[in-house]
């Protein structure tokens, strides 16, 4: 299998607040393969970022199964400095409620044959945020229904 560029994204509003993420996957040419949004409850930003790295990598295993993803090359795309620079061992994982999530993600991270991540700047992850925001969106509508 060829490079896969993912892009992810996580935001709540009110931190913590409503929060919701966004996934897209691309093939080397930055075409979409996928998408996908969710709402993921109360939680802070960081929190929902992490959310959405754990989210992309458990679905490219679902999708592609794990034999592929151990052959795969996989590049992870976000906005969030804060996600970034942990996983790369540049900041210390000080909040307790990120602990594990950061475990959770380094272990799935290691499922892949090569995975890199890389921050980007949030004009180029418009699509990912879109997700997010249209999740939070479409949950907002449905509780003012209810």
């Amino acid at each position: 299998m060829k490079k896969i560029i993912i892009y992810i994204d996580g935001g709540s509003r009110g931190n913590p607040g409503p929060a919701a993420i966004g996934i897209v996957f691309c093939n080397e040419k930055g075409e979409i393969i996928k998408q996908y949004s969710e709402f993921i409850g109360e939680a802070t930003n960081n929190e929902a970022e992490y959310q959405a790295l754990i989210f992309a990598l458990k679905k490219f295993k679902l999708l592609f199964g794990k034999k592929i993803a151990s052959q795969s090359e996989i590049e992870i795309c976000s906005d969030s400095e804060f996600l970034v620079k942990q996983l790369k061992g540049e900041y210390k994982i000080l909040d307790e409620k990120i602990q594990p999530l950061f475990l959770e993600a380094w272990n799935l991270k290691l499922d892949f044959g090569k995975a890199k991540i890389r921050h980007i700047s949030r004009e180029k992850n418009k699509t990912a945020d879109r997700l997010v925001n249209e999740a939070l969106d479409k949950e907002n509508r449905v509780k003012k229904l209810i």
